[in-house]
């Protein structure tokens, strides 16, 4: 499986009406709102090309640790040299040295800005040099080295800089990503609630055109018997025409919706001929929020806050390393080694090697010159400090003020996002509280309608008024509903507006986001 197992948050949706979707054939079920943000979620191109940035900010943190990977090193080197002898002393002819060389080491960077190193080196020499009293001669050397800076590089914050930075990052993306899901599901419920207004708008249409129609039909019957004059009928046949014309228009619209729902849940191939029914019936409840509660809310969840609050902090760091920086690099180094030395003793006549006369030699192997460096048989240590002060910080100080602008400018950005958030707030509420009153408001004035359509209709089969009034009353009515309809529709638009507003739309659909250490 690839990397978006590790050091990246997964998507966990508690929608139950998924399953539903899982059949291979063409979809034949209603399809409630909960079901329509579940396959956006899954399916949606968007969301699926945004996902993949925390994961990149997952790696980019995980490269950022491999600093405190140790590391290891190896080397091999041999080495034969031949050149002339120019003195008897040296060798008879030709003077032959052979040299091999290797060593091992580790090294690991500490939090503290420190490095601490661990070497074992190992050597033979073999020469064919005169008066040697050992030869071939094998070394071996372990070694540690601690260097610790003292003012630049110094501390935790400047040693683990890149892993903060990666780690603030991680989390802005997921916030970025978070953002994403928030729009998507703003757009999912707008498009479901405009695809459930243009359905129940054709719907009112066809009941519009039905009471044209009963009328023509009845005045047809009246003109027949001679009890309503011929002219009477041209009224309600352009009524009728007209709202035919009515219900071509909302029969576009209904198309239009639900290609859009379509696109944004992007269906398979094989389902994108599908119908869509929308199933849940917009809520007419009322909803009582504050705006504390409501700014709070936003202060704890809205993910574009936390973004901002995190680019901050990564400017609060930007500014702490480079005034690091300024300081002048004072290093403490403390260094300790072992050698260990062994070889082949030549044993001369007389124990002088100047009669050049060999009566013997004790054979000893490279072993022995690893273990006296292992045993630590010969012990050194040095300590010391290095200065360096470069002049460019006393005449510069680009750096810090460019960090320092840097902070200034995302504190204001982090203000400004703050300040359009209440702003946007305010509004979401406030358009919460108005199309709630207008869902009241417009409730009543359809019951009017109606009640006035009922008494005019009564008043044409007592001879009292005329088709053209009653047919006015008619469009008066079909008006009153839709405008009752869009009422209904634009308060839970605005609920969802106020969702997205407060970043809580996950939380209201279940959609969970979970962190992966």
């Amino acid at each position: 499986m690839k990397t978006r197992n590790c050091c990246f948050f997964l998507l966990l949706l508690v929608v139950t009406a998924l399953a539903v979707w899982a059949g291979d054939g063409a979809r034949t079920e209603p399809l409630t709102l909960q079901e329509c943000i579940a396959l956006a979620v899954k399916n949606n191109l968007n969301v699926a090309t945004q996902v993949l940035n925390p994961e990149l900010a997952g790696l980019a943190v995980g490269r950022a640790r491999e600093k405190f990977i140790p590391g290891f090193t190896f080397s091999y080197r041999q080495q034969n040299t031949n050149s002339a002898s120019y003195s008897w002393i040296d060798a008879s002819e030709m003077m032959t040295t052979y040299y091999m060389n290797y060593s091992a080491g580790l090294d690991q960077s500490l939090p503290t800005g420190g490095k601490l190193s661990l070497t074992l080196e190992n050597y033979k020499n073999d020469s064919n040099t005169r008066f040697q009293t050992i030869n071939p001669r094998f070394g071996s050397t372990l070694s540690f080295n601690f260097t610790q800076p003292l003012l630049r590089g110094f501390g935790f914050k400047a040693s683990r800089m890149e892993i903060l930075l990666a780690l603030n990052n991680r989390v802005i993306s997921e916030n970025e990503f978070k953002d994403t899901l928030l729009n998507t599901v703003y757009d999912v419920e707008q498009a479901y609630w405009n695809l459930v207004l243009a359905i129940e708008t054709l719907k009112l249409r066809e009941q519009s055109l039905e009471l044209a129609r009963d009328l023509l039909e009845k005045n047809r019957k009246e003109i027949a018997i001679g009890t309503l004059a011929p002219k009477e009928i041209l009224s309600s046949e352009a009524e009728v025409a007209q709202r035919e014309s009515d219900i071509l228009q909302a029969g576009a619209a209904v198309k239009d919706s639900l290609d859009f729902l379509k696109t944004l849940i992007n269906l398979p191939q094989e389902q994108d001929e599908s119908e869509i029914i929308p199933s849940d019936k917009p809520s007419s409840e009322k909803k009582d929020i504050s705006l504390d509660e409501a700014l709070a809310a936003a202060r704890a969840n809205r993910p574009d806050l936390q973004s901002q609050r995190f680019d901050v902090k990564n400017k609060e760091l930007d500014l702490s390393y480079a005034r690091n920086q300024l300081l002048p690099r004072l290093d403490l180094n403390a260094n300790t080694w072992s050698p260990g030395i062994s070889g082949t003793r030549i044993i001369y006549q007389s124990n002088n090697p100047l009669t050049g006369v060999i009566i013997g030699t004790v054979p000893a192997g490279a072993s022995n010159a690893m273990r006296d460096a292992m045993n630590f048989k010969y012990r050194n240590w040095s300590v010391y400090l290095t200065l360096e002060v470069p002049l460019n910080t006393f005449f510069s100080r680009a750096q810090v003020a460019q960090a320092r602008v840097g902070l200034d400018q995302a504190a204001l950005r982090l203000k400004y996002t703050e300040q359009q958030a209440t702003l946007e707030i305010k509004t979401a509420v406030r358009a919460v509280q108005t199309d709630f009153q207008r869902v009241e408001a417009s409730r009543v004035a359809s019951d009017l309608s109606q009640k006035k359509l009922e008494a005019e209709e009564a008043k044409l089969r007592a001879g009292l008024t005329n088709n053209f009034v009653v047919l006015q009353y008619q469009r008066d009515l079909a008006l009153a509903r839709m405008a009752e309809l869009r009422a209904i529709i634009d308060y839970n638009l605005s609920l969802a507006r106020l969702d997205k507003s407060l970043g809580t739309s996950l939380e209201t659909k279940n959609i969970k986001l979970r962190a992966s250490d």
